[in-house]
C-alpha cells in the first residue's frame, strides 16, 4: 500500500498518478481526512486514557461519600475511553481498508493513459521475411508432434492443452536455459509452492482489480497463482532482512482463469489457464528500485536474444499498470501469423508497495527499520514456445531450434512427425 506519511507531505503526487491512471483523485483527500480523523479520535483515546489513570489514584486514596463520587466519575471516564477506543479502531480499519484499493503511484515517466497508450522504447531485431505462406503456431505444433489442444480440451476444458514429443522437450529446454541464466546473474533459483494463503495473494495486490482471474479453493482458503512472483514476494513476509539486493528465479506452473477474455485468442496456446514460467523476483533498497528495474528488462533481453527472437519494447502507460506496479515494461515478440507483436516478458517495478502490506523490511544506515522495494520480471514462459516455432519455421513445416536451445534439446531441427 501507499506510505500515508508520504501523502500527508505530497497529496498532489498520488492526485497525479491517479490522473495518470484513469482513476479517481478525490481519495487523495478522502484518505487525508480519514487519517486527520483517525489521529485525533487517537489523541483523544490517548488523553482519556492518561486522565483515567490519573483519577484512579484519587479514588484509591478518597474515603466515604467523596470515594462514592470519584467512582462514579472513574465509571464515566471508563465507558469515555472505551468509545474513544472503538472510534480510533473504527476509522483505522476503515482507513486500511481505502488504503488497499489504493494502487501504487506510478513512477515519474511512466506514460499516462490506458492500454493503447503504451510508448514504444525500442525494436530490436528484423520481423523474418518468408517466400512462402508462415503457418501459425497451432498449425505447426500439430504437424510437429508438439500440442494437441484436441485433447486437452476433452481432458480439461477450454484454453488446455498438452504439449507433447518435442513440444515438452521444447519447453523444458526454453525453461532450463532461463533458469540457467538466472543462476550465472547471481539469482537463487526458487521452486515455490504454488498454492498460497490468503495474505500472500492480498499482499502482492491480485485481490483487488484482478480477483476474477485468480482459482480460489475456499474449502482449503488457499489460491493458485498466477506467477511465481506472489510466493516469491511472501517469502520474506513479516521478516527484516539485509544484504539487499536478493534476487531470486522461481520455476512454476502457473494458473489464471482469464476471466473477461471470451473471444480473445481461443486458438492454440497464447491465452491458456495453465502454463509454465521462469520468474525473476528481486529485494531491494527503494532508492536502488530505478536501476534494478532496468537490470530485469536487461536480462529479459538477454534471454530473448538467446532465442532469436524479434521483438519491441514498451512502456506500459498508467492506466494498464495493475494495482502493484509504479512502472512496467514489456518485451514483444514478433508473430509472422497476427503480422503484430505480442507480449512476451513483463517486468514491473513495485516500489514498497508489496512490501508494506507483507511487513518486508529492512534496517536503515540509522538502525531503523524500512520497507523494501520488490521487482518482477519474466525470463520465459509457455507463450514463448509460440514465437519461437512461428519465427524459426521453414518451408516444409519443419522449424529450425536457436543454438542456445540446441544443447538442451539436442535437436537442430524440429521435423514433422509421419502419422
Amino acid at each position: 500500500m501507499i506510505d500515508l506519511r508520504a501523502l500527508r507531505e505530497d497529496p498532489e503526487r498520488l492526485r497525479a498518478s491517479q490522473r495518470a491512471r484513469g482513476e479517481d483523485e478525490t481519495v487523495a483527500d478522502t484518505l487525508l481526512d480519514l487519517d486527520e480523523r483517525r489521529r485525533g479520535a487517537l489523541s483523544t483515546f490517548e488523553r482519556l486514557r492518561a486522565e483515567q489513570k490519573s483519577f484512579g489514584k484519587s479514588v484509591s486514596k478518597a474515603q466515604g461519600e467523596e470515594r462514592q463520587r470519584l467512582l462514579g466519575r472513574a465509571k464515566e471516564l471508563a465507558q469515555q475511553v472505551k468509545e474513544a477506543e472503538a472510534e480510533a479502531d473504527r476509522l483505522g480499519a476503515e482507513l486500511d481498508a481505502l488504503l488497499r484499493t489504493v494502487p501504487n503511484i506510478i513512477e515519474e515517466g511512466a506514460p499516462p493513459g490506458g492500454e493503447e497508450d503504451f510508448v514504444v522504447l525500442e525494436h530490436v531485431g528484423e520481423p523474418p521475411k518468408f517466400d512462402f505462406e508462415p503457418k501459425d503456431h497451432l498449425e505447426l505444433g500439430e504437424a510437429l508432434g508438439a500440442i494437441d489442444t484436441e485433447r486437452g480440451a476433452k481432458v480439461s476444458g477450454a484454453r488446455f492443452y498438452f504439449l507433447t514429443g518435442v513440444g515438452a522437450r521444447l519447453q523444458l529446454a526454453l525453461l532450463n536455459l532461463a533458469m540457467e541464466q538466472a543462476i550465472a546473474a547471481g539469482f537463487t533459483p526458487m521452486y515455490p509452492p504454488v498454492l498460497v494463503k490468503p495474505e500472500a495473494m492480498e499482499g502482492t495486490g491480485f485481490l483487488g482489480a484482478h480477483a476474477a482471474e485468480v482459482y480460489h479453493l475456499p474449502q482449503d482458503e488457499l489460491y493458485l497463482v498466477g506467477t511465481s512472483e506472489v510466493p516469491l514476494a511472501a517469502y520474506h513476509m513479516n521478516e527484516i532482512i539485509d544484504d539487499l539486493p536478493r534476487r531470486y528465479a522461481g520455476w512454476s506452473s502457473c494458473f489464471r482463469r482469464e476471466a473477461g477474455s471470451y473471444g480473445k485468442d481461443t486458438r492454440g496456446i497464447i491465452r491458456v489457464h495453465q502454463f509454465d514460467k521462469v520468474e525473476m523476483f528481486s529485494y531491494c533498497r527503494p532508492e536502488d528500485a530505478h536501476d534494478e528495474h532496468l537490470r530485469l528488462l536487461e536480462w529479459e533481453k538477454e534471454m530473448l536474444a538467446k532465442v532469436e527472437l524479434p521483438y519491441r519494447v514498451i512502456d506500459v502507460a498508467a492506466g494498464d499498470l495493475g494495482a502493484s506496479a509504479a512502472r512496467k515494461y514489456d518485451c514483444e515478440a514478433w508473430l509472422p501469423s497476427q503480422n503484430t507483436y505480442r507480449e512476451v516478458t513483463s517486468t514491473s517495478n513495485c516500489t514498497d508497495f508489496q512490501a508494506r502490506r507483507l511487513a518486508v523490511r529492512y534496517r536503515d544506515e540509522g538502525g531503523r527499520n524500512q520497507p523494501v522495494a520488490t521487482l518482477n520480471g519474466t525470463l520465459a514462459t509457455t507463450r514463448w514456445i509460440v514465437a519461437i516455432l512461428e519465427n524459426h519455421q521453414q518451408a516444409d513445416g519443419s522449424v529450425r531450434v536457436p543454438k542456445a536451445l540446441q544443447k538442451y534439446l539436442g535437436l537442430e531441427v524440429l521435423e514433422p512427425v509421419k502419422r
